[in-house]
């Protein structure tokens, strides 16, 4: 259960980070527009792109001892960075939701503009594939871990997109996404302290 909870928390603080996808997301939550095909696309995605990054990098640890450990202290540099940039987010501030903002309306159009989302940024096979994949080798159980990640992602996208109605007031106010920032950097921070004990 702790292998499984430790995905669940990896996988939603992972996807918690403020970017064009979550925006995506929420602004069509907002407009309460294709809501369900959006929240499946982005958690299968996440699904398909986290089992890779566990089967690969459970074989490659066990063909290969010393890449679970150079991949242990890449992750934990990488939880350092990324909760540093999610720290100086916090500190500047500045960002807010604008959920008038103009959208696509076709279901077509709007899946093949959140594949390109999805897909062209290089921070989704990182935070997966390689961090998530390369965390997963740490555990015993790797599919728990890997089972409780993709959970986690369907969890969040069903939240973001069902729930961004009841957010927008929130999130007009560059303050909250302040707070939330400073969450996810702390969060980052725990897990990386986490993998070097």
């Amino acid at each position: 259960m702790f292998t499984y909870l430790s995905g669940f928390g990896l996988s939603i603080s992972l996807i918690l980070a403020i970017g064009a996808q979550n925006a995506f997301v929420l602004k069509y939550g907002l407009r309460r527009k294709h809501v369900l095909p959006i929240v499946l696309t982005c958690a299968i995605s996440d699904a398909v792109l986290i089992i890779a990054g566990v089967a690969g990098f459970g074989a490659l640890a066990q063909a290969l001892p010393w890449f679970e450990t150079a991949m242990r202290y890449g992750g934990v540099l990488f939880l350092f960075w990324y909760g540093l940039q999610n720290a100086l987010s916090a500190w500047r501030g500045g960002s807010a939701l604008e959920g008038e903002a103009e959208v696509t309306t076709s279901l077509r159009k709007t899946l093949l503009t959140l594949f390109a989302i999805t897909f062209l940024n290089p921070h989704v096979y990182l935070d997966t594939v390689v961090l998530i994949g390369s965390i997963s080798a740490q555990y015993e159980d790797r599919l728990a871990f890997g089972i409780g990640a993709a959970l986690g992602s369907f969890t969040f996208f069903i939240c973001l997109g069902f729930g961004s109605r009841l957010l927008s007031p929130i999130f007009a106010n560059p303050a909250a996404w302040r707070v939330l920032d400073a969450i996810i950097a702390l969060t980052m921070w725990v897990i990386a302290i986490s993998l070097l004990l």
